[in-house]
């Protein structure tokens, strides 16, 4: 009889105490929820501030373009975005939506965002750059030219770096599905090579498929050491500048205007979000994930990969072309690019393009080698939403072009 009180007293005890943790739990989240307020009240409320470009022809492009972009922004709830356009080399619409910052300060065309995985594009023409002139053999072994980088139990060149096939990463213990991030302070590229040079590859060269952040750490040092001047100072004068990307700097010069990156609101969704105590430190990645740019200046490298002039056209062709394993089977990265194949004004059509998701952001470039046609798109809040869009915004042009060149339509 004892027993069984016992027993009964117990089960009650135990329903109040989860009646309780409810009660906690259910006040906490509806008074989390209270504090959440959105950033926007309505697409049309969005302070938008558009750069002095001629849209041409594409001015109806333009106006559907941005109305997709409003709507974004009120449906994630973003704090900013940014998004360009280029069409056969000249940038045809750019606009900054929302706010860079906590202060509201507005999102402008001239805001940088960090760009994360997308900076190995830009690296991988500083590459292709000194492959041209005879300074780079793709080929050859990485110790012809960065002798930091000691042999390994298989040879590592730079078209095996480049194409994500080499096997170089840094997991922690049996982790082969990511790099971990570093988290200490790089003072150059050669202490960013010794995090993981003692470390053996992966895999054989190859023979598999793998991201690597730390493979285009390696491809910036190569830049580097065959660019005769250190890696930063290479990209300023040899890419950024003759493709008059003016805003595209390394992270460690992040300045007063530049978007704050925010990171969304426990599992709720992204209603309003929070800035970083402190932006991380990317000196460590260098040409694998430590620019800051604008979607201006990312249309620009995307219209540079599109038409021979700064890159001859057959060395596009070789960015372009996506990997081969041993097997002979293809991968869909090529040296720096993921080349796939997407529905675009009611047609099939081939897109080289790059996206990244550095901590608290979203950024996105999309080409379209046979439109002539790039897009970019950069928000400071970590959405899957951005790729979308900017695909979004690419079917509104294509389909413009579409109409002109068909006058039926």
């Amino acid at each position: 009889m004892k027993s069984s009180r016992r027993r009964g007293e117990a089960v009650i005890a135990a329903v109040v105490a989860g009646a309780a943790v409810v009660l906690v739990v259910g006040a906490g989240i509806l008074y989390f929820g209270s504090t959440i307020n959105p950033v926007h009240m309505s697409p049309e409320s969005i302070p938008s501030a558009p750069a002095d470009v001629d849209a041409g022809r594409y001015a109806a492009a333009v106006d559907q373009a941005r109305h997709l972009a409003r709507a974004l922004l009120v449906q994630e709830n973003l704090p900013g975005l940014s998004v360009a356009v280029a069409v056969d080399g000249a940038v045809v619409w750019a606009e900054g939506f929302g706010y860079a910052a906590q202060d509201r300060t507005p999102v402008t065309p001239l805001t940088r965002f960090r760009l994360g995985a997308l900076s190995k594009p830009m690296t991988s023409v500083a590459a292709a750059l000194l492959h041209e002139r005879g300074r780079l053999d793709f080929d050859a072994p990485v110790q012809r030219y960065d002798s930091a980088y000691p042999q390994k139990q298989w040879t590592v060149t730079t078209r095996q770096l480049m194409g994500d096939v080499a096997g170089v990463h840094r997991g922690r213990g049996d982790n082969l599905d990511g790099d971990s991030m570093p988290t200490q302070h790089c003072a150059n590229l050669d202490e960013a090579v010794g995090l993981f040079a003692g470390d053996q590859l992966r895999f054989e060269p190859g023979t598999q498929h793998r991201y690597s952040i730390f493979g285009w750490v390696l491809v910036s040092a190569v830049v580097e050491k065959a660019g005769g001047e250190p890696f930063a100072r290479f990209m300023e004068r040899h890419v950024f500048g003759p493709l008059g990307m003016d805003r595209t700097v390394v992270e460690e010069r992040e300045g007063v205007d530049d978007a704050t990156s925010y990171t969304p609101r426990a599992i709720l969704r992204t209603r309003l979000g929070i800035a970083e105590d402190g932006p991380p430190d990317y000196s460590c990645l260098a040409g694998a994930g430590a620019f800051l740019s604008t979607p201006t200046d990312l249309v620009r490298l995307g219209s540079a990969v599109l038409k021979p002039g700064l890159l001859k056209a057959e060395t596009i062709t070789a960015l372009q072309t996506p990997t081969r394993l041993v097997t002979g089977a293809p991968t869909t990265y090529a040296l720096g690019w993921t080349v796939s194949s997407v529905q675009l004004s009611g047609g099939p059509v081939r897109m080289v393009s790059h996206r990244g998701s550095p901590r608290g952001g979203a950024v996105s470039l999309l080409t379209f080698p046979d439109l002539g046609l790039a897009v970019a798109a950069a928000a400071n809040m970590n959405v899957t939403a951005v790729n979308p869009l900017a695909l979004q915004v690419a079917d509104a042009f294509a389909s413009h072009q579409s109409r002109r060149a068909d006058p039926k339509k």
